[in-house]
């Protein structure tokens, strides 16, 4: 997401620098651009209108700061009035001090409403609370077993009556199944439709009347854009919900959603959805995408990423073998799969600043080269593993065959990883090369950069 929007900023940008001061033409002109980029990305006419004005204003009433060239003032400007329009800082859920806390999820059919209940419940235990969900889609086919099937994979009680029983009943039978249970967060899956009706929003409204919700939650497709903003116009007429839960943003998606909802309807974005799986799901945080967009980069959510995915007990460890130079097949294969518990590459790049997000879509990262690399240490003995120089032809040849690979993609991994343990060694004698991603080689059948 963002790809277009990040490269057409930049461009803005990049005609400002080298400046030894910003002329109102040279506003003018990125002016133009970035209104031409918003536009493109989809976002909502008055929204982009007022966004230019007040960049415009600022860049040409500004002082430049001593210590800031001009162009870097601009980025300051665009960068606090993106995130600004975004809602300025992350918005999190109001907890209710007797629980159990309820959050009503709506939306339109093919949202991802039902599947972003079980991220939800995902993150929420992840957390410390103990979710349970209710299945009040009585209208779409398989959704109470969808609801059902993620509790099941999150161990999360469902509570559901079929598809027969009223929806306003079941969100009140499973309110009061969820105080018996003792669980602090009740989440309730309700109905879509494929477009707004008045019988999905009557609904809604006795469904609400009826359980009263802490937390009212509208799930937005981001890829639908404008369309996706109208959606919730509508929806904040009759429901007055308190927070927008963006999914799809891992696909091809041009971010008018994100960059205009929170203007238009005054409503926060709280979550976004980025990717398929589970645990693709996390807070929205305006200052840090507004980061991404404008190649920043997003180092405090790297960080958290890492902080959830590695293990402190291992990363010591790891730490004093480095210290002595150790460094083994069986050490390179625990840090691989930590990383890659961190989400794909592709998104972990996209928090490096220096790299823009629109550029990222012309770095080829093989995911499967991962796999492969996990193969081929998975196909050597421990013995191995610890002492490549063990691995001749021979041995050579069963770990391709093992492995699926050929010989030609074993040895590539071992040229590198020899070149990684002189690395290490330098390291930890105090002598940093200059060039250490350069002394890790690339392509064939080695890492995936």
């Amino acid at each position: 997401m963002f790809d277009t929007l990040s490269d057409k900023l930049q461009g803005a940008l990049d005609s400002v620098k080298g400046q030894g001061k910003l002329t109102e033409k040279d506003v003018e002109r990125a002016a133009r651009e970035i209104r031409l980029a918003l536009l493109e990305a989809d976002v909502n006419y008055k929204v982009v209108k007022d966004f230019v004005k007040k960049v415009k204003d600022r860049a040409m009433g500004a002082e430049i700061l001593q210590s800031l060239t001009p162009a870097q003032q601009f980025v300051k400007i665009i960068n606090e009035e993106l995130t600004e329009l975004m809602g300025s800082t992350a918005n999190k859920l109001s907890f209710s001090p007797r629980p159990p806390t309820v959050i009503l999820m709506v939306g339109l059919q093919g949202s991802g409403k039902t599947t972003t209940c079980g991220k939800l419940a995902n993150m929420l235990k992840s957390q410390g609370k103990s979710p349970a969900m209710v299945a009040a889609d009585v209208y779409r086919p398989a959704a109470v077993d969808q609801l059902k099937s993620l509790g099941e994979q999150l161990d999360v009680p469902v509570y559901d009556e079929g598809t027969q029983a009223d929806p306003v009943d079941i969100a009140k039978h499973g309110l009061a199944w969820a105080r018996e249970l003792g669980r602090d967060v009740l989440i309730v899956d309700t109905a879509g439709r494929l477009h707004i009706d008045e019988t999905l929003m009557d609904e809604l409204v006795r469904i609400r009347k009826e359980v009263k919700p802490h937390n009212i939650l509208l799930v937005l497709d981001a890829m639908t854009g404008q369309d996706a903003v109208n959606v919730a116009q509508q929806f904040q007429e009759r429901v007055n919900f308190d927070g927008v839960v963006l999914t799809k943003l891992d696909g091809d998606a041009r971010g008018g959603a994100a960059l205009s909802v929170k203007a238009v309807t005054g409503k926060p974005v709280k979550f976004a959805s980025t990717g398929e799986k589970l645990d693709a799901f996390e807070h929205f945080h305006p200052d840090r995408m507004a980061g991404r967009i404008l190649g920043m980069g997003d180092v405090l959510s790297l960080v958290e990423k890492a902080e959830q995915a590695v293990d402190r007990k291992k990363a010591e460890e790891l730490e004093q073998r480095l210290r002595k130079s150790q460094f083994t097949f069986d050490d390179f294969l625990d840090q691989m799969q930590q990383v890659r518990n961190m989400g794909p590459l592709q998104n972990l790049l996209g928090m490096i600043p220096g790299l823009p997000m629109g550029k990222l879509k012309d770095l080829q990262v093989d995911e499967k080269a991962l796999g492969r690399i996990e193969a081929i240490i998975q196909s050597m003995t421990a013995e191995e593993r610890r002492n490549p120089d063990l691995i001749t032809g021979s041995r050579r040849r069963r770990i391709a065959e093992g492995s699926g690979n050929d010989i030609q993609a074993v040895n590539q991994l071992l040229k590198q990883f020899k070149q990684m343990q002189k690395m290490v060694k330098q390291l930890s004698s105090g002598k940093m090369p200059k060039n250490p991603f350069q002394m890790l080689g690339g392509g064939g059948g080695g890492l995936p950069f």
